[in-house]
């Protein structure tokens, strides 16, 4: 197998918006200095990260306010994410044809209809189809401007992927924490300020965002599909979705454990999730990338997927304790941020795909295993015990740890490395089949 360097190709597929600049050197670069283009994306990107966390501190009180079970109450999550997910497979498709920016705003002016909308709902059932309207918007605007920030980041992709990391970390800190003192005024507030938050986007995307770019050739709508049959990609993807099964364990289900423990106010619960973001944060940005310098890709994987399952295997264990507990949501936070970026840098470089159909495939995949933990977490619990959750979320990141391992020679390229050219031909004509 050869171990030259890949190439970090970029097809007029994935060509993204820009400002006219120079290409500085990728390694003088800073991931502070980028175009007007990519901070505009990325301060768009925060807020509609924040979406996500949003209602994690109001999911006790819609429960009590609305007379709604745990597992009605969680599907706020599901309907949202599943839509997320199974846009994101048509999202390169259609970006792909009306250009970018004009996908980036129709998403955002969609989060901004139905957040409004789930605001003035009378009932649960309606505020799971406003937030299902919502992961319409979030998947037209988060996949392509994942794909946007790489193609135009300076620096190369892998500050492209730490600033978008950082965006992510930033949004689902500030998410909870937005939404717990909204929520200890109303469970509607964090719906109306998200919509307020997310049309101050939408005038940074049509203020900042000048140019289109060159004019990306138009993918097949079966494109994230075929892409998928890729053996690198489809690898990664499939660790994901296990992985964010642990993800959206720990994200959605803790504030119901923790009501017992005498932290079930809003804020409290605000408080909690924005020290969990703002350490997914941190090593979004800080950490992973320490970690990919001295280690290949694969290999933090193998190193820190485990620690994660340990994580949420002693959540399950501490279930009676709210200092244990919080503590193992802190530790979670640490160990995702580099997961996250981790593995959407792997992605970005697995193959030689346009960024916005890797994206798509992957974050469609992902989505969809984030989309079954929240009301199955609740119904392990009513059927099982408290804890139950905690461990099928910990059995569910070593499914996605033995993927990664067992899948290992295919990802050699995203290593940094390409696989040997006739088994890169081979992968390339089953993607094409």
């Amino acid at each position: 197998m050869s171990r030259r360097a890949a190439p970090a190709t970029v097809s007029s597929a994935s060509a993204a918006p820009t400002a006219a600049a120079p290409a500085p050197d990728a390694s003088a670069a800073s991931i502070l200095h980028q175009p007007t283009a990519v901070w505009a994306v990325a301060f768009a990107c925060v807020i509609a990260f924040m979406g996500i966390g949003l209602v994690d501190p109001i999911l006790p009180a819609i429960a009590a306010d609305l007379a709604a079970t745990p597992t009605e109450t969680e599907m706020l999550f599901t309907s949202y994410l599943l839509i997320t997910g199974i846009a994101m497979f048509f999202t390169s498709w259609l970006s792909s044809r009306i250009g970018a920016k004009r996908t980036l705003l129709i998403g955002l002016a969609l989060i901004v209809a139905f957040a409004l909308a789930a605001g003035l709902s009378q009932d649960v059932e309606s505020i799971i189809g406003f937030r299902a309207g919502w992961g319409l918007g979030n998947a037209l605007f988060i996949s392509t401007a994942l794909a946007t920030i790489v193609g135009a980041a300076a620096g190369g992709t892998s500050s492209a992927i730490i600033l978008y990391e950082a965006a992510l970390g930033l949004g689902i800190a500030i998410g909870p924490l937005l939404g717990g003192l909204l929520g200890s005024i109303s469970w509607r507030g964090p719906f109306f300020g998200s919509a307020t938050l997310m049309a101050v986007g939408f005038i940074a995307i049509v203020v900042l965002l000048k140019t289109e770019g060159p004019q990306p050739v138009p993918t097949r709508l079966s494109a994230p599909f075929r892409a998928l049959a890729r053996p690198g990609l489809g690898i990664l993807a499939g660790a994901a979705l296990f992985y964010n099964i642990g993800f959206f364990v720990l994200l959605a289900y803790t504030p119901f454990a923790l009501v017992p423990l005498g932290l079930g106010s809003a804020v409290n619960l605000g408080l909690v999730f924005f020290g969990w973001g703002l350490s997914l944060a941190v090593t979004s940005v800080w950490v992973a990338p320490l970690l990919t310098r001295r280690m290949r890709r694969s290999r933090v994987l193998w190193l820190v997927l485990p620690l994660l399952a340990l994580d949420l295997a002693a959540a399950g264990l501490l279930i009676g304790s709210a200092t244990g507990l919080v503590g193992c949501v802190i530790v979670g936070g640490l160990l995702l941020g580099v997961l996250n970026t981790v593995l959407t840098e792997s992605v970005m470089e697995a193959t030689d795909l346009p960024r916005s159909v890797a994206s798509s495939a992957y974050s469609g995949v992902r989505f969809l295993g984030g989309a079954i933990a929240p009301p199955a977490a609740t119904l392990l619990a009513d059927h099982f015990s408290s804890a139950t959750p905690f461990y099928a979320a910990a059995a569910a990141v070593l499914v996605a740890l033995l993927v990664i391992v067992l899948g290992h020679r295919h990802l050699a390229r995203a290593d940094g490395a390409v696989e040997d050219p006739l088994e890169e031909a081979e992968a390339i004509a089953v993607g094409d089949s």
